[in-house]
C-alpha cells in the first residue's frame, strides 16, 4: 500500500517528511501550488518581491512546492495537503491552482497569479476590497487573447484559424475561449479550438492543424505552455504555422510573434505580496493588482520563412522587433 505521503509526493512537488517539516517551524513556510513544472512558478522576479519585503529562502522563510505539469486535476489534493501542513501562505500561479487553493481553505492567505477576472471567477469579492483570505495578480488575458487574433490576422492573413487552450477542470470560469469564437466571427474567420494538457499531446494537435488547414495559430496563456515555449517555436515552423504567444521567449526562441503580458515580472507583485502577509497584512485589505507590462514582440527571421511580412502597422506597434 502506497502511503498518503508518499502518494502526494508523487503526485507532484517535494512533500517533507513531518520531521523534516517540524525542523523548519521556526521560519514561516511558502506553499507554492503550480499548474506548470518544476521550476516555472518560484521565478527570480516572485523571490525579488520577496526579499522586497525582507524575505529570502532559507534565511528567514521556506519554500514548499508542489506542481502538476498540467495535470490540473491532481491540484485540489496537493493545496489540501498545504492545508495540512498548515503553510503560513499559498502562492497560486494560474486560475485552477487558485480556484483549487480557494476551495482547500478559508483561512490560510492564499495569493494568486492568473489571466482572467478574478471577480468573475468567484475569488474575490471585487479588485479593489477582495474580502476574505485571497488577493493577487491579474492580466485579464481574455481581453489580451482577442488582441492576439487580431495582431496574428494582421500580420498573416487567413481564414481558418486556431486556437490552443490547456482548458481548466471548470470550463465556464472565465473561459477566454468564449470571447475569442465570438471576436473571429466578427472578422469572418473559422476558429477551431484545440487542447493540450501535457506535452504528450502536442503531435496530435499539430497533426489536426494540418487537416484542418489551419493558416494561423494562437496560444493561450497557461503554465505548461509557458515552460515548454521554445518546443512549440519548434513546431511551428516545422509545419510552417504563422502563431502568436502570450510568451516573449515564444519569440526569442524563434517563433513569429508574441503579444501579452509579462507573466514573469508580475512576479514582483505577487512575491511582494506574499511577504506583506507575511508580516501581518490581510489579503481582504489588499487590492487586486492589474498587470499593465503588456508588450508585442515580432521575429523577423521565422518570418522569411513563413512567408509572412509584417505591415508597418504592426511593427510600428512593436516593443522589440528581433532581425
Amino acid at each position: 500500500m502506497i502511503r498518503r505521503r508518499e502518494f502526494i509526493a508523487g503526485l507532484g512537488g517535494a512533500a517533507l517528511p513531518v520531521a523534516a517539516w517540524a525542523q523548519q517551524a521556526a521560519v514561516p513556510v511558502i506553499g507554492l501550488l503550480s499548474g506548470g513544472r518544476p521550476g516555472s512558478y518560484a521565478s527570480p522576479e516572485f523571490r525579488r518581491g520577496l526579499s522586497q519585503a525582507g524575505f529570502e529562502e532559507g534565511r528567514n522563510v521556506a519554500l514548499e512546492y508542489h506542481w502538476v505539469d498540467g495535470r490540473y486535476d491532481l491540484l485540489p489534493a496537493l493545496a489540501a495537503d498545504f492545508v495540512r501542513r498548515q503553510v503560513a501562505v499559498i502562492f497560486a500561479n494560474n486560475i485552477s491552482a487558485a480556484l483549487a487553493a480557494k476551495g482547500a481553505t478559508s483561512t490560510i492567505p492564499i495569493v494568486f497569479q492568473v489571466g482572467i477576472d478574478p471577480v468573475e471567477l468567484g475569488l474575490v469579492a471585487s479588485l479593489n476590497r477582495p474580502g476574505g483570505n485571497l488577493t493577487g495578480v491579474t492580466s485579464m488575458a481574455r481581453e489580451l487573447i482577442v488582441k492576439r487574433l487580431e495582431l496574428l490576422l494582421e500580420a498573416a492573413p487567413a481564414t481558418v484559424v486556431a486556437a490552443l487552450f490547456n482548458p481548466p477542470p471548470d470550463q465556464n470560469a472565465g473561459n477566454p475561449a468564449r470571447g475569442l469564437a465570438s471576436a473571429a466571427r466578427i472578422l469572418g474567420v473559422q476558429l477551431h479550438v484545440l487542447s493540450a494538457s501535457a506535452e504528450r499531446d502536442f503531435d496530435a494537435v499539430f497533426a489536426t492543424l494540418v487537416q484542418l488547414r489551419a493558416g494561423g495559430l494562437v496560444i493561450a496563456a497557461d503554465a505548461m505552455f509557458f515552460t515548454r515555449s521554445a518546443q512549440l517555436a519548434a513546431l511551428t515552423l516545422s509545419h510552417r504555422l504563422p502563431a502568436i504567444s502570450p510568451d516573449r521567449v515564444f519569440v526569442a526562441a524563434g517563433g513569429l510573434m508574441s503579444y501579452g503580458n509579462n507573466a514573469r515580472g508580475s512576479g514582483d507583485a505577487a512575491g511582494a505580496y506574499v511577504g506583506r502577509i507575511l508580516k501581518g497584512e490581510r489579503p481582504a485589505d489588499l487590492p487586486v493588482q492589474q498587470a499593465t507590462n503588456i508588450g508585442l514582440a515580432v521575429n523577423l527571421k521565422p518570418a522569411k520563412t513563413l512567408g509572412v511580412t509584417f505591415p508597418l502597422t504592426v511593427l510600428a506597434r512593436a516593443d522589440e522587433v528581433i532581425e
